[in-house]
């Protein structure tokens, strides 16, 4: 498998580039509009085929660069499929593998930040991956109190589906804020102050309650535009 992660500064999102080494096949994960350019030039000198962009879920702190990446390659656009997104090609589902050459990438439902939010685990004889958007960060966890986020349904997504996976498992997140690029489900376990550490649900909850997170500044224009994959 060939890979590499990217970032956006503006809303420290990272993009991650996953490209079958026998075919040239390649999906990105969480790609933004204003890397768009850069993320095509990666290809280009990476001699890879982009054939479809793949969201975690509707952002609410930037633009997909999914709409843009289509017009200018053709690739497919895959989303969580109960959003029933007209300009989605591609409706992702737990328990159906998302396939780009020989990748086998197996969504996991991990709603709280939002009610549709997707987690994405890839198994191979090295080592396990999953890419955890903002239902797990790095010591840290996406917010629950927009976009019918839930306290207590992103405990239960992180405890039952992602602190599941094996301690050697890869974590990588949908942001980071302090220029640190992957984690471990066994650090997150011990480390993360929200919800590792033999955190209770209650304690969880209470902590995600007191945040008094200010409103995000593009959640009106990316909400929206996301639901139209990016226009």
């Amino acid at each position: 498998m060939i890979f590499k992660q990217l970032f956006e500064s503006d809303s420290c999102t990272y993009t991650y580039l996953l490209g079958c080494s026998d075919t040239g096949e390649t999906v990105l994960i969480d790609p933004v509009l204003e890397t768009v350019e850069r993320d095509l030039q990666t290809l280009k000198d990476m001699h890879l085929t982009l054939t479809a962009t793949l969201e975690t879920h509707v952002h609410a702190d930037h633009l997909t660069g999914a709409g843009r990446l289509r017009e200018r390659t053709g690739c497919k656009i895959a989303y969580p499929a109960m959003l029933h997104l007209p300009c989605a090609d591609i409706h992702v589902v737990e328990g159906q593998t998302f396939r780009v050459g020989s990748i086998e990438i197996h969504p996991l439902f991990t709603p709280g930040h939002t009610d549709h939010h997707h987690a994405y685990l890839i198994d191979t004889p090295v080592n396990k991956y999953v890419f955890t958007g903002d239902a797990l960060l790095i010591e840290s966890c996406g917010r629950t109190d927009f976009q019918s986020g839930s306290a207590e349904a992103s405990y239960h997504s992180v405890h039952n589906k992602l602190f599941c996976l094996p301690d050697e498992t890869i974590v990588y997140p949908g942001h980071d804020y302090e220029g640190r690029f992957l984690t471990s489900i066994a650090q997150e376990k011990v480390r993360n102050p929200r919800l590792g550490g033999g955190r209770s649900k209650e304690e969880f909850i209470a902590i995600m309650d007191s945040l008094d997170l200010p409103y995000p500044r593009k959640i009106d224009v990316a909400v929206p535009g996301n639901t139209d994959c990016g226009a």
